[in-house]
């Protein structure tokens, strides 16, 4: 197998830069080392938050503990590293902390099983969003230049039983290095990450790597066809009309920047205009689409199903169908995470909506046409859900018109860390006015329906940092999430029609909408409201239950 290092390219370079010779496992010994050094600056901000560095005894436990986390990398790769695999291994491992430590710094962004997770998920609009000129500058200089500098040094030559000595001692070495670091620094390293769990998500690039790794071994193959959920779903409930109920799942609202909420902005004026329930007290199943989306349509609540439970069965749409509904998904988003998998779907097209797609992705006002579309046609009872692209960051700025830049300065980039902490927050704030204007406009549509009774319920998936604490984005661990991150909206509005026919009544609803909520009532709230009778309905989640009449 022939070695990069003998390419004439390679060779070039090493006329202007410099060439040292190293065996495989100094190398790797090296390149741990500026691991530790360089790209983990944020673990090292969380360990020393409470430690500040101003006696000899918080020196040397920083000094332990940066030698554990060295010697622990090292004793870990190092069995992957031969001659002909080190430098690719090691290419690829640089690339991978230069990215993963981008987005810690700059977002605050965790590595955990969840985060890889939206990683894999990912659609090509998100992930354009977040290749910034910054982030091409930071590759350049934190994993371009360290790769070149990688292929420049010229590997140490030996047969395989001297390099097999030369590798079982530095192996053996590094154990017992490690073994006498942890006994000397075992209790304060053991009693941070006790108290600060999710520091371990913070060391680079171990956390994507183990985390990945734990996404891949979890990822057995669901069953060939979902395991089926409520197919004894019939309505105890016909009204005089059909009836159509539009659920609107909103993307990254947090409820500290929704008007209704005693936001100090009033950015929901139309909705403060309506008689609608504003439910107050709601909080998420997870901190992101990947993992609120399908277990706000679960019976279960956060962390009382698995994904894989979730991912095999049916969902609330399945049972709403069983039970002779008509079921819609519209979506304008990277689509429903396999909750509409069994019903109707349509993906906005912008040829279908050219004034609000005017460069191809579309406005939310897109998905509100194709709903009112929808809604003129209902002839029979209807649960239309429609999944938007919201407040969808980090470009902010692109999810409302220019009409609706209200609140000035804004930031019109996706470079979230360039701008000032004001102008995110206002770019934020005018993407939730246009919100609320569609959301006004589809109850005004919905309540001038001729012969059909209507609802509208708005919930959305999950919040969203805007720079408190330094965070930005979404996606945090939920035992370490922000408020921000996990409490969310929720909005109820029906027609007098729809009310009487539920035996709704809604000053009821709005005495109940003061008292804590979570995405685990949604299901169950759906069915209720709508009268379908089926096992799986756990009555004691719905929040209409005592508001029902009959």
């Amino acid at each position: 197998m022939m070695s990069l290092p003998d390419a004439p390219g390679l060779r070039r370079t090493r006329r202007w830069l410099p060439s040292p010779r190293l065996s495989p496992e100094a190398l790797t010994l090296l390149v741990c080392v500026v691991f530790t050094l360089l790209y983990n600056g944020p673990f090292w901000h969380g360990m020393l938050a409470d430690a500040p560095l101003v006696s000899v005894a918080a020196w040397e436990s920083l000094s332990v503990e940066a030698l554990v986390l060295t010697v622990l990398q090292f004793v870990v790769f190092l069995p992957f590293m031969t001659r002909h695999t080190v430098r690719p291994l090691l290419s690829l491992l640089v690339i991978l902390a230069a990215v993963v430590n981008y987005f810690t710094t700059r977002y605050g962004t965790h590595f955990d099983t969840t985060m890889i997770d939206n990683v894999l998920q990912t659609d090509t609009r998100e992930a354009g969003e977040l290749l910034t000129p910054s982030f091409a500058l930071y590759l350049l200089l934190y994993a371009g230049l360290p790769v070149l500098l990688l292929w420049c040094v010229r590997l140490t030559a030996s047969r395989w039983p001297r390099a097999l000595l030369r590798r079982s001692g530095y192996l053996v070495g590094a154990v017992a290095v490690l073994a006498a670091s942890l006994m000397i620094g075992y209790q304060g390293l053991s009693s941070e990450m006790r108290n600060r769990p999710a520091l371990r998500y913070l060391v680079t690039p171990g956390n994507a790597l183990v985390s990945t790794g734990q996404v891949m071994a979890a990822s057995d193959p669901l069953p060939a066809e979902r395991l089926p959920l409520g197919e004894d779903a019939v309505k105890g409930v016909e009204g005089d009309k059909p009836r159509l109920l539009v659920l609107v799942v909103g993307e990254t609202m947090r409820a500290a920047d929704w008007g209704l909420d005693g936001y100090e902005r009033q950015t929901t004026p139309r909705l403060a205009e309506r008689d609608l329930v504003n439910f107050t007290d709601v909080s998420s199943c997870g901190t992101s689409t990947a993992v609120s989306v399908p277990c706000m349509f679960a019976p279960g609540g956060r962390g009382e199903q698995s994904e894989r439970e979730i991912k095999s069965h049916e969902s609330l749409l399945d049972v709403l169908s069983h039970a002779g509904f008509r079921v819609l998904w519209l979506d304008n988003q990277s689509g429903c995470k396999g909750v509409c998998q069994g019903v109707e779907t349509r993906q906005i097209a912008a040829q279908d909506h050219p004034a609000q797609c005017p460069d191809g992705e579309c406005l939310d006002g897109a998905l509100f046409e194709e709903a009112a579309r929808v809604a003129k046609g209902v002839d029979r009872d209807t649960v239309l859900v429609l999944h938007q692209l919201g407040n969808h960051g980090p470009s902010y700025y692109a999810r409302y018109p220019d009409d609706y830049r209200v609140y000035t300065p804004t930031c019109d980039s996706a470079e979230l860390s360039q701008c000032d902490r004001q102008a995110v927050v206002n770019s934020y704030d005018n993407a939730v006015r246009y919100t609320d204007a569609l959301l006004d406009g589809l109850i005004g549509d919905l309540a001038s329906l001729p012969g059909v009774d209507t609802a509208m319920l708005y919930v959305a998936d999950h919040g969203e940092s805007l720079g408190e604490h330094g965070l930005y984005l979404h996606g945090l661990p939920y035992a370490i999430a922000p408020d921000e991150q996990t409490h969310v909206p929720m909005v109820w509005w029906s027609s007098a029609g729809f009310d009487a026919t539920a035996g709704l009544d809604d000053s009821c609803l709005a005495e109940r909408a003061k008292r804590p909520a979570s995405h685990a009532n949604l299901f169950h709230t759906v069915l209720g409201v709508l009268g379908v009778e089926t096992r799986v309905l756990q009555p004691e989640r719905d929040l209409t239950r005592d508001c029902r009449g009959g």
